[in-house]
């Protein structure tokens, strides 16, 4: 404990300075000031009587101020423990770039609805996933109330943005490619490696980071399947690991065309001699189906760029790698899968997943659906 003394109004007064000890729910040293004492008698005795308040738990813990960013460090311990790997690594950065810049410095319990409004109608203005952002935000806020440093969630009352233009702009987007589409695209592509695993993730509809993971002994050949097991993802610090699938539903075996098989077959060869020209040896079973020339994985961000580059020189639109599902998904419902159907083979734990893609089939099949209903009618 520190006594000191300052003048107001002509008199002496005495304030004292002192740790009374560690918050066990945050792990915070507690600190108070208190002022307008006439003797560092009575300073004493406010000291030891907030001492012993603190020592019986009944400490008004509301008057110690934490930072969004002290409960923050709070709560991502306790987060990181309920979460993959790359999660985690995706929510650290979606506050560091987002959060964190527009609350990180802020008491906690200061921050108003108004703050919070500011900030979604920002984030609307840059962000696409804007929602989401404000979501993870009130995890925050949850975690001060557990903690008995606030007693309500500011974002639950904030009002979301919403405009006609981007509704219709969202409607608009197809990020799927038409059979005609998806065809052009692959015979544009001159890299066989590239070819193989854009044609994998189209006739599969493999997530991206499923196809890169593939070991040459997840291929059965003879039984024309591929068993999915695992996936590449981007986790802490930016490192490239392999975790369980997104769900268990994604754990699956899936029957592939020959086609596609066939190709497998003439990459493997390729690879082989490939690899072997560069000295390393394939003939093991954990051989990837797809490497760098480090025979190592693949970047999850080198097939964003591919992408790119092979829609420009095939001249289709450019949808991202995940399109490749959702094209997947879309040609199986023209073909007449029905929706259990492809709710397995795309590994798809909610059927709702499935149904919201469903109701994005293409414009080829929206006009044969209207021109049934012309024709029933005879007219």
């Amino acid at each position: 404990m520190r006594i000191t003394t300052y003048e107001q109004e002509g008199k002496t007064l005495f304030q004292m300075q002192g740790y009374i000890g560690t918050d066990p729910a945050t792990g915070k040293r507690i600190r108070v000031t208190r002022r307008g004492f006439k003797s560092e008698e009575d300073c004493q005795k406010e000291y030891y009587r907030l001492k012993l308040q603190f020592e019986a738990g009944e400490f008004n813990n509301k008057v110690v101020k934490y930072t969004f960013q002290e409960v923050y460090d709070l709560w991502i311990q306790q987060y990181q423990n309920t979460v993959k790997e790359s999660t985690l690594q995706n929510t650290m950065t979606l506050f560091r770039c987002h959060i964190l810049p527009k609350f990180g410095k802020m008491y906690i319990n200061r921050i108003k609805i108004t703050h919070c409004q500011e900030a979604v109608n920002h984030w609307f203005k840059v962000l696409k996933n804007f929602r989401i952002v404000n979501s993870y935000a009130g995890l925050v806020f949850r975690h001060a109330m557990k903690l008995g440093i606030i007693s309500s969630n500011p974002t639950e009352l904030v009002t979301m943005p919403v405009t006609l233009d981007q509704v219709e702009d969202e409607d608009d987007i197809e990020n799927f490619f038409s059979k005609a589409e998806l065809l052009t695209f692959l015979e544009g592509i001159d890299s066989q490696k590239w070819k193989t695993f854009f044609r994998v993730l189209a006739y599969s509809g493999f997530r991206k980071g499923e196809a890169l993971a593939l070991t040459w002994n997840d291929i059965n050949f003879k039984k024309l399947t591929i068993s999915v097991s695992k996936t590449l993802t981007i986790g802490l610090d930016n490192k490239l690991i392999v975790q369980t699938p997104k769900t268990k539903k994604s754990k699956r075996t899936v029957s592939i065309d020959p086609g596609t098989m066939e190709m497998l077959k003439i990459w493997k060869r390729i690879q082989a001699e490939e690899m072997i020209g560069l000295g390393f040896n394939v003939n093991k079973p954990d051989q990837l189906v797809f490497t760098n020339l480090k025979n190592k994985f693949i970047n999850p961000q080198k097939v964003g760029q591919m992408m790119i580059k092979y829609c420009q020189r095939s001249g289709v639109k450019y949808i991202t790698p995940h399109g490749l599902r959702h094209t997947h998904c879309s040609i199986l419902f023209e073909a007449g899968a029905t929706l259990k159907d492809v709710q397995d083979r795309l590994g798809h734990s909610d059927i709702k997943t499935t149904m919201n893609i469903y109701a994005h089939v293409t414009e080829q099949k929206k006009e044969e659906t209207a021109l049934k209903f012309a024709a029933f009618l005879g007219s």
